[in-house]
Parts: C-alpha cells; structure tokens; sequence
C-alpha cells in the first residue's frame, strides 16, 4: 500500500507576488492544470498574484506524482488555505486538484486544519464542500474519529485528529475560572484521551495510520507561527506514536521533520512553498509511505503491527528565496562593486530576494540602489534592499563624569582610545592639563 502524505498547502499566500502577464501563465510547466488548454489557462490565471501560481504548481506536483505514480491513498494532513474564508478562485482550484485525483481512482483524505476551521462554531469549514456536494473518494475529517478508507491495496484505518476547537471541551461549567494553562493541559490531556480511545479500538489486521494537525512536542516551527489561527494544541510524541499504528502523519509545522527514533514514524511533511525568508533554506516537498502486509520481506517491523514501513521524502520545485548578505569596510574604494559581487555570487533568478548591506555610514549611504535594482532584474520579486549603518560608540568611562576630575575624565578618556600610542597620549594629556590650569585661572581670576 502506497500512500502519498502532503500538509499546508496555504493557498492564498500571495505576499511578495504580482499580477501574472501572459508571459508568466505561458511558462508555467506542463503539469500545470493539464485539463486545461493554453487558451483557457491564459484566460483563466492571467492577472492572478504569481504567488498563487507558485502555490498551485507545487500542489500541481504533488498530483502529477500520485497520479502517474498510482499511490494508493493521497493523505492531506490540513491547512488547504491561508485564510479561513478562502475567495472562490481559490476554493475553485484547490476543488479542481482534488478532482483530479478523485478521477484517476485515487481516494482523497482531507484532515481539517487551524486555517479551514471557521470563525466560530456552527459555521462550516472551508473543506465542507466536499461532503455536501458528496464527491466520490473523497472523506474530511474534522473531528476525532477513525475512518476506514478502501484503496486499490485494501482497506486502511485512519484515526483522524484535526485541529480541534478548544471551546468544544471548555463548554462545562466546572472550567470556569481556571488559568489559561489549566486549560491549555485539560484540551490536551482530554485530546490524548480521545485518540487513544480510537487506536484502542483499531482493527490489528489491517494498516493503520494516524493523521493529525497539531503541534507535538520536539516539533520546531517557523513561519507557521507568524500565521497562526487558534492556540496550538501540544501533544506527546506518545500520544500519537500507539500500538498498532503504522505511520503518524502530521501537518501543521512547516519543516519537514521526523520526531524521535523509534516505531512508528512520526513525520511532518512541511508545506510545499515557502512563506517567507524564515523558509529560505528549507527543503519543500511531500512523503511517500509504504506499508506492507506481515511477512513481506525484507524490511523493519514498525510498532506492534508486524508490518513493514518504509518512507521518503520527495521534494518539490519551490519558489527560492534569496538573502544577500554584504559587510563594508571604511576603506571600500567602490560599496557598489563589492554589493554587485555579492549579487553575482548568488542565483538569484526567478527567486524573492532581499539584500542586506551593513558598514560604515559613508561606505552604505555610497552604494548606488539603481545598480543594485539593475543587477537583480532577472529576481521574480525584490523584497527589501535594507541598509544597516554601523555608527560608532562613544566611549564609556567606566563612572559617572561628574564624580571625575577634568583631569581625570581626560586619562580615562584618552585610555579608551586603543589605537593612539602611549608617547601619543601622554603629550594629549599633558596638553589638556595645562588648558584645565589655564581654565580654572581665568575662572579664579
């Protein structure tokens, strides 16, 4: 059994974008939205923010993999989204890729996120429609349930633990006046409760998978953070990692990353696009997982099952972002050539960039910004061009001045001064004595 496991798809991200030309649809690649002819994809993309372009491609991927690939099962672990009122257009293609899938004999599990979950209850999530228009092959999940799919390979358990409201469990009187912290540890412990309660029931003769949207402990995020909807729920690697269970697959952390040693794996995709610089040197991608049935040679037994898993990591071709770190000295002849040389180094075509030069203030206010712009042209987008100047401090004392005597606020000040040479102070010093004298006379006098 074959199962394709992606996360944090976030469809709607579209900082550090601009609206797509004819040129820019025309080089999209070819898994693109193939169901479309060049003409509809002119018409149906052109003016839309290239970042939700960047979004779609790296989806597109993902469903040109499991559809040439013939994966089993495609595991979608939540956050289709950004926002949690996605526009029609977005809703629209993210429907379009799910289609996809569907009609090539592929069932399709969609885990409810922070992101799709609505403002409040009641209201349905962003992944609802799916159910309400009854798609063939395709389950949400937004609750704590386990479901059982049928694929190509047989049948598979899934215990479901979206992203869960805490309002759901804080509706007892019994929680009223208890710390954010109480809280925070009475949904979490009651969560464990609840999944452990589902893999307590799990069949053990057939795979099973735990598919969750949390934060586990050990986890490190990043730009999810700055995103966030909701307060994390923090569980324990053990909460998830239970008896019987064949692969955890987790979403909701944007690095890719595999928590602990030991069995089952417990594995976060990461998203598919970055979201900003705090993703710049993160690998994007999704992960291919493979369970197969007692005895199937060769292979490591995971957890209490018996089965073989085995599973990699499969990167995609994401949007680069690009930091240009410069360092000038006083004694730059040319700040603009050395920033240049800088930009030279580094392949920043078709990526976000953003350039940072610190230095001395003559040697940063000397460099020529139009010359930077030029030698970034080919970049898809220039985020900042941020100038950091290093003025220089004024020397301690080490006390109050006013507890000091001329004379000797004017020692320690010439002791602060490292490059003068010893004969050199010592005449400054003895200069400045005899001005303080001269001073102190006149005001005598």
């Amino acid at each position: 059994m074959r199962i394709l496991h992606f996360a944090d798809v976030h469809i709607g991200v579209e900082s550090y974008g601009r609206p797509a030309t004819e040129a820019d649809v025309a080089a999209l690649p070819a898994h693109f939205a193939p169901e479309l002819s060049p003409e509809q994809r002119l018409r149906t993309y052109s003016g839309l923010s290239t970042r939700l372009l960047d979004f779609l491609a790296a989806l597109d991927q993902v469903v040109a993999y499991a559809v040439e690939r013939r994966v089993d099962l495609a595991l979608f672990c939540g956050d289709a989204y950004k926002s949690r009122d996605p526009s029609q257009t977005q809703q629209r293609e993210f429907a379009r890729r799910v289609a996809r899938l569907a009609q090539a004999g592929i069932p399709v599990f969609l885990l409810v996120g922070n992101h799709d979950q609505p403002h409040s209850l009641g209201r349905a999530t962003a992944l609802d429609i799916f159910p309400t228009l009854a798609v063939p092959q395709v389950v949400v999940a937004d609750r704590v349930a386990t479901h059982r799919m049928e694929t190509r390979s047989g049948p598979l358990q899934i215990v479901a633990v979206p992203w869960v409201r805490r309002g759901a469990f804080l509706a007892a009187e019994e929680h009223r006046g208890k710390s954010q912290e109480e809280l925070a540890q009475f949904v979490q412990d009651r969560l464990t409760e609840l999944v452990m309660a589902e893999a307590a029931r799990l069949d053990p003769s057939l795979p099973a998978v735990v598919a969750g949207h949390v934060t586990v402990m050990g986890g490190v995020g990043g730009s999810e953070q700055s995103m966030a909807l909701g307060r994390d729920h923090v569980l324990t690697r053990s909460a998830l990692a239970l008896p019987g269970v064949d692969y955890v697959a987790l979403g909701h952390l944007h690095r890719h990353q595999v928590l602990g040693g030991g069995a089952p794996p417990v594995v976060y995709a990461g998203s598919l696009q970055r979201v900003d610089f705090g993703e710049e040197v993160e690998e994007k991608g999704f992960c291919v997982v493979e369970i197969s049935g007692r005895g199937d040679p060769p292979g490591r037994p995971y957890g209490g099952s018996g089965r073989t898993v085995r599973w990699e990591f499969v990167a995609v071709q994401a949007r680069s972002f690009v930091t240009v770190d410069v360092t000038l000295d006083a004694e730059d002849v040319s700040p603009t050539q050395r920033v240049l040389e800088a930009i030279g180094r580094k392949h920043v075509r078709d990526a976000v960039v953003r350039v940072r030069i610190a230095g001395p203030e003559a040697a940063v206010r000397g460099v020529d910004e139009r010359a930077v712009r030029q030698a970034l042209a080919s970049a898809h987008h220039v985020a900042a061009i941020a100038r950091d100047v290093a003025r220089d401090q004024r020397p301690r004392l080490g006390m109050p001045a006013s507890s000091l005597t001329p004379e000797e606020a004017l020692r320690r000040y010439l002791e602060t001064r490292k490059g003068s040479s010893e004969a050199v102070r010592a005449r400054a010093l003895e200069a400045g004595r005899q001005l303080i004298q001269e001073e102190q006379a006149r005001e005598r006098g």
